[in-house]
């Protein structure tokens, strides 16, 4: 590509190889510390050297990916200290932009809560009761419920790092479900947050998000015990 084409096309090659490696850092298709060789993701997924490489840099910006001159690109490794460290900046985050949402929400901020709510409830229900690795279609509907309590937050970069954090906290959560033994039903946790949201009722809310928010962190480090074994 020269001259115009270059920057007609360059930004959108960029942001479909960025998606598509960060849904599979994030998936564990890359597994953690993993290597991230140009040549090799160049015929994985078909893009050039160039967009990959600005792919990787933002995927490093986000703290999925490592960045290292010599040695290029790794997948971040997990470890106890990053989990509590992400869980850490989503309580300060996450739980006061609830708080906000919930002085600020309208009716269509209610209604969309609620089916949100109501599409991961009807997902949870398929799965059944036995142990369960989750999958891309709940993994969203559940990303939509979190984000959806705090869409009436009025600070734009508050809701766009609080779903930046619960991305990078999506690759411990499919991390644990690998090494759990019984299901782990979120519905009844999900439905008291919903219930409490509605009700206007924030102190409730705002602490049954942030016990909600520890209980997966609890979750990952018994995971990651179990996996060291």
């Amino acid at each position: 590509m020269h001259g115009s084409e270059a920057t007609d096309y360059t930004p959108t090659l960029v942001e479909q190889a960025f998606g598509r490696l960060r849904q599979d850092v994030l998936a564990g298709t890359h597994a953690a510390g993993a290597k991230l060789k140009l040549d090799e993701l160049q015929n994985a997924y078909g893009f050039s050297s160039s967009p990959l490489r600005e792919a990787l840099s933002r995927l490093a910006q986000e703290g999925l990916v490592r960045a290292d001159e010599r040695r290029g690109f790794r997948v971040a490794a997990i470890s106890a200290e990053d989990l509590a460290d992400i869980t850490r900046m989503r309580v300060m985050l996450d739980v006061p932009a609830l708080r906000e949402a919930i002085a600020h929400g309208d009716d269509a901020w209610e209604a969309a809560i609620l089916a949100a709510y109501h599409r991961l409830e009807k997902a949870e229900s398929r799965l059944g009761d036995g142990p369960v690795v989750l999958d891309d279609s709940w993994s969203e509907l559940h990303r939509a419920f979190h984000l959806a309590l705090i869409a009436s937050c009025p600070s734009e970069r508050q809701r766009a790092w609080s779903a930046s954090l619960f991305d990078q906290a999506e690759r411990y959560r499919r991390f644990s479900a690998r090494f759990r033994e019984a299901a782990r039903r979120k519905s009844n946790e999900h439905r008291k947050i919903m219930e409490a949201t509605l009700r206007r009722d924030a102190d409730t809310a705002c602490a049954l998000l942030e016990e909600h928010i520890l209980s997966t962190q609890r979750n990952v480090q018994s995971a990651l015990i179990a996996a060291e074994a």
